[in-house]
């Protein structure tokens, strides 16, 4: 459940590229995430089975854990007052019915259902499609050339590791995210801010996603 600088990062994008085939990177934001609680925020967690050094695209769900149950009734509990909680409530009941066994099917189950509620139509390709045998800067470059991309669109982070003069060599043009999250009512007083997207789903509707995004150039 990506919060929704990654789905501002998908809307300012013409295509986007899915990393399936990077590192998994245990307790970061690939199996968890946070939603709103009338105590501030909870950790909405999948729990996975995987080795060191593991793709994203290979990690497997710990099913033998009722995780499912958790996320159902946290999500209920939490946003059953939300205005617009029975119109996308259905999603998630059914989504937790499934018994999907990768990490990677039930993210992009969520991120493509995200997409639809808050019509971002962009490109998505999978990096594991492309089959780049290369890491960190030099498989961006390649993942760029291989979709004909004249303009890498960066997060914040990428300005500490990103070798720009790469980029340069290459005639890539690099320009980094300048995030601003919006603020909106929740279902609890107070605000916090980088909560999973579903927050302004279930609060705001997902139609409303380009008004409050308007801080991030949408």
């Amino acid at each position: 459940m990506p919060w929704l600088g990654y789905f501002g990062k998908i809307a300012k994008s013409d295509i986007f590229v899915v990393l399936d085939d990077t590192q998994f990177k245990k307790n970061e934001w690939q199996n968890r995430n946070k939603i709103r609680t009338a105590q501030g925020s909870q950790w909405l967690t999948v729990p996975v089975m995987h080795d060191f050094g593991q793709q994203i695209m290979h990690v497997k769900i710990n099913n033998t854990v009722d995780w499912r149950k958790k996320h159902y009734n946290s999500l209920k509990l939490n946003y059953s007052k939300a205005k617009y909680f029975d119109k996308y409530w259905g999603f998630f009941e059914k989504l937790y019915e499934e018994n999907l066994e990768y990490l990677i099917d039930i993210n992009m189950e969520i991120i493509h259902y995200l997409l639809s509620q808050f019509t971002i139509n962009t490109r998505l390709v999978y990096s594991s499609e492309l089959n780049i045998d290369k890491k960190a800067t030099d498989k961006l470059i390649e993942i760029c050339k291989q979709v004909e991309a004249d303009t890498y669109l960066s997060g914040q982070g990428g300005k500490a590791y990103l070798e720009l003069e790469k980029f340069k060599d290459h005639n890539i043009s690099v320009i980094f995210q300048e995030f601003v999250h919006p603020h909106y009512i929740q279902a609890y007083d107070g605000f916090e801010t980088h909560m999973a997207a579903v927050d302004l789903l279930f609060n705001c509707g997902g139609a409303e996603f380009r008004t409050f995004m308007k801080g991030d150039g949408l």
